[in-house]
């Protein structure tokens, strides 16, 4: 069935008038006419059915029947990513909607090329994701801010997957490592390869991943507020010309940082960020849930277009 994004307000026999846009697009495209169905959703309100009542010359009239699902987020876990050219950027965008982050953070880094970004384009982009997903919520997109400005006001607990291509820990042995007690934890360097440990070491003197205190495992490590443990994530890809090596020391020396590898090849910055959530999601997200079961069908999605 039809999904769409609304900002109204959505109770029983509430009122909903679409944009011109989303008019146009079910009557025109989709061919709906009154008395129809579609979900609708507002990020806060949960999924509801509605039925268009009235087709007016430049829009429609739909009111709320019941509600279908509620209110839903999925895991804590959020995007950095530097300011690249403007395709990588909005197809990183839609792509890490599509893959369950719930906020993306656009970064400015020393090798950022400076240039102007359309929030609004990025923010139809991911509302248009997360329509086709099955999603009852909308990634909050933020503005640009320097790295080192959101570091300094770091979130307690958060921990942060770092995608460094000059070599860090594996990122599936890093987010999902062996049970205590049945290997060592795969040491930063060597161009993303585990190093094997020296002759007679044991795995209770390996040395712990980079960025993780001595006894913590990465993946699920004890959170620092002391809460149990840390489910907040955020995975951090630079710029096309990769982090300064200044940004790379600050980042692989804060405690809540695992610096990992995205294999032996220099991936762009839209290529790793996919890598990265998909690689997050496989180790310790949400892909083990059942699907929404409100997908559309293929020919409807492929009906929608993003705005200029």
């Amino acid at each position: 069935m039809i999904r769409l994004h609304v900002p109204t307000p959505l109770a029983p026999d509430a009122a909903v008038a679409p944009t011109p846009d989303q008019a146009r697009y079910l009557t025109q495209v989709m061919r709906l006419k009154i008395g129809e169905s579609l979900l609708v959703f507002n990020g806060r309100d949960g999924e509801w059915r509605c039925v268009i009542t009235e087709v007016l010359k430049k829009g429609l009239v739909l009111r709320v029947e019941e509600q279908v699902r509620p209110q839903s987020v999925g895991p804590d876990l959020e995007l950095l990513i530097s300011v690249v050219k403007k395709s990588a950027l909005e197809f990183a965008v839609e792509k890490a909607v599509e893959l369950g982050v719930r906020r993306i953070r656009l970064i400015v880094t020393h090798r950022t090329q400076t240039q102007h970004v359309r929030m609004d384009r990025l923010d139809a982009i991911a509302i248009e994701a997360a329509e086709q997903t099955g999603r009852v919520d909308v990634p909050l997109i933020d503005e640009p801010v320097k790295l080192a400005d959101l570091l300094d006001g770091w979130q307690t607990g958060r921990l942060l997957m770092f995608c460094d291509e000059t070599g860090g820990a594996p990122a599936m042995a890093a987010l999902n490592p062996p049970p205590s007690g049945e290997g060592d934890h795969p040491k930063d360097g060597g161009g993303g390869k585990p190093r094997t440990p020296a002759s007679g070491s044991s795995p209770s003197t390996a040395e712990p991943v980079l960025g993780l205190a001595e006894g913590e495992t990465p993946g699920r490590a004890p959170s620092h507020d002391g809460g149990g443990m840390a489910d907040s994530w955020a995975v951090l890809i630079g710029p096309e010309g990769g982090f300064s090596p200044e940004e790379r020391d600050c980042l692989r020396a804060l405690p809540f940082t695992t610096a990992v590898s995205l294999g032996p090849r220099i991936l762009r910055a839209d290529t790793a960020a996919i890598a990265a959530l998909t690689l997050w999601q496989a180790a310790i997200g949400d892909w083990e849930r059942p699907p929404s079961g409100h997908d559309a069908p293929r020919a409807e999605r492929q009906g929608k277009q993003s705005p200029p």
